[in-house]
């Protein structure tokens, strides 16, 4: 009878996507069936750890932190828990042979978010590395279903993409990450002096990693392929909209697309999948 609690742990899950944010939601219900269940459990397990560090204010997010890395451990070892989010987690990672590797970045970067700390271009690199890049590979890794070589081929487009969509987070949670959470993740920038000419900088890096990110959407396996295609239109459109408003206005809110535009946007980017992808 395990396969009822596996079925509600995805559920779980998947609810917890759904929840959590419309735009992934979308890109994952485009991909093929078969690999649904395992992208939300991989979105699951990371949404819980970022809720820690990100909204569990009035409690001791160090001891919280480290009692989820001694589960997942736990979880990883036994192959199974009793907490949904981690068992579909564990479920996906042994079926699709996740490298630990990546979870251990992963969990480090969410430590790096406990303390207020400041970022140079080093300790920028390592914290996008294990909040960003490491959650596509474990993607790419259900993706691929196994090929190492896919894999290994598809890899660094993969953390480009990962890269890409972290960066754009941060413009998008500028206000929030400065104001209330004390963080500036961008390396050697003093928020008083905030302005366009740094803005212009960081997006130019930006752009540069979604131009190469899509060469790799090309090359991803049709189950997958218009379902990251989805997520990387949404989120450069966030981009562009970013990208059109001055310094000062990033700096007092946080910058969203409406949820009737993401729809707009999905049935707008499956014509161009055609065109541009097939």
């Amino acid at each position: 009878m395990k396969k009822l609690f596996d079925e509600l742990s995805f559920q779980v899950s998947k609810a917890t996507t759904e929840k959590y944010s419309t735009s992934f939601s979308l890109g994952i219900l485009s991909l093929d069936s078969c690999i649904r269940p395992a992208v939300y459990a991989i979105y699951g397990y990371v949404r819980l750890a970022d809720e820690i560090v990100d909204s569990f204010h009035s409690y001791d997010k160090h001891k919280l932190l480290q009692r989820f890395k001694e589960q997942t451990h736990q979880a990883l070892e036994e192959k199974i828990s009793l907490n949904p989010i981690l068992q579909s987690f564990q479920e996906t990672v042994n079926r699709y042979d996740i490298d630990h590797g990546l979870i251990e970045q992963f969990l480090h970067s969410m430590e790096m978010d406990l303390n207020p700390t400041e970022y140079n271009t080093e300790k920028y690199k390592e914290y996008i590395l294990g909040s960003a890049e490491v959650v596509g590979l474990m993607c790419l890794q259900v993706f691929v279903e196994g090929d190492k070589t896919a894999y290994e081929l598809l890899k660094p487009y993969a953390m480009k993409l990962g890269s890409a969509f972290q960066k754009v987070n941060f413009l998008r949670d500028l206000k929030d990450d400065y104001q209330i959470l004390g963080r500036t993740y961008f390396p050697d920038v003093d928020m008083a002096v905030f302005d366009n000419s740094i803005k212009s900088a960081i997006e130019a890096d930006i752009h540069a990693e979604f131009r190469e990110a899509l060469i790799g959407i090309k090359k991803l396996p049709a189950s997958a392929r218009f379902g990251v295609y989805l997520a990387y239109k949404y989120y450069l459109s966030l981009f562009k909209k970013i990208r059109r408003l001055p310094a000062q206005r990033i700096l007092c809110e946080r910058i969203r697309i409406p949820n009737g535009r993401k729809v707009s946007l999905m049935m707008q980017s499956y014509v161009a999948y055609k065109m541009a992808i097939m």
